[in-house]
């Protein structure tokens, strides 16, 4: 598989994060990284970018790459297994980021027991600052499993699990960036209420965010230590926090995780 190369399905977001963040830290040689899409202006814009190839077909991307990533929509998935079916063989190896797609449905789709890594990327990969879960069918060599861990860790962390928890693992890191962005959309709102400029308020909320998630790394420091090192008796902090468990915080939390899990194994395939 080494001779051959890297193929992305798709040419979005996604795919041009984990590209780009390839090809910046040279964990794959650029020239032998393949792109196609039935949108032609984004392949080209990635391949001038990122000095990567296009694709004229999915049967050109499957002859040249070892190695395809499902880079598209839950929705599309039907259509492009389609397509991809005619040409593909137990050689290659697919790697997903779509969201309720199990490694079960790529292959009975494929009608073919490839080798399947199926992952839950993170919108932060835009920035190099990603989190990844994934988890890999057992004909997955370790060889493979290894280089791709490694082009995910290229834009971020990775983290491995077990299939049966892929669905849940989209609340913790894939769907709960808008979740911090609304919370830091709120503080912002009462900022500029109380008179502070949003473009102030912004950078010290992104910088709290930034310093609050150093902090929660330290291995002898949990949340509820950190949330008692700030918080002094009869103090402003407490205050704050009285209305969040007045207001049934941490349970409005759980219950929207639960319901972001509940709607993945709705949308799952």
């Amino acid at each position: 598989m080494e001779e051959k190369g890297l193929g992305f399905i798709g040419a979005g977001n996604m795919a041009g994060a984990i590209v780009n963040g390839i090809v910046g830290t040279k964990t794959f040689p650029a020239q032998r990284i393949y792109v196609y899409d039935i949108n032609r202006e984004k392949c080209e814009a990635l391949q001038k970018k990122a000095g990567i190839r296009t694709a004229s077909s999915i049967e050109e991307l499957v002859k040249n790459c070892g190695i395809l990533f499902l880079a598209v929509k839950p929705q599309n998935f039907s259509e492009v297994l389609a397509a991809v079916k005619p040409f593909v063989n137990e050689r290659i190896l697919f790697v997903s980021i779509a969201a309720g797609i199990s490694t079960g449905y790529i292959t009975g789709e494929l009608d073919c027991s490839c080798p399947v890594i199926r992952t839950m990327p993170n919108t932060p990969l835009l920035v190099g600052k990603g989190a990844t879960a994934m988890c890999k069918t057992a004909n997955v060599t370790d060889v493979d499993f290894q280089l791709v861990q490694s082009l995910f860790a290229a834009c971020g962390t990775v983290t491995v699990l077990d299939e049966s928890r892929m669905n849940a693992v989209i609340s913790v890191n894939s769907s709960s960036p808008a979740y911090i962005y609304l919370f830091a959309k709120a503080m912002m709102d009462s900022a500029v209420g109380q008179g502070i400029d949003a473009k102030t308020a912004l950078e010290l909320i992104c910088q709290t965010f930034e310093g609050s998630a150093a902090m929660l790394r330290q291995p002898d420091l949990t949340p509820e230590a950190l949330i008692k090192m700030v918080s002094s008796p009869g103090g402003t902090t407490l205050k704050a926090l009285d209305v969040f468990y007045e207001h049934h915080f941490e349970q409005m939390v759980d219950e929207a995780m639960k319901a972001c899990t509940k709607r993945a194994e709705e949308l799952g395939k």
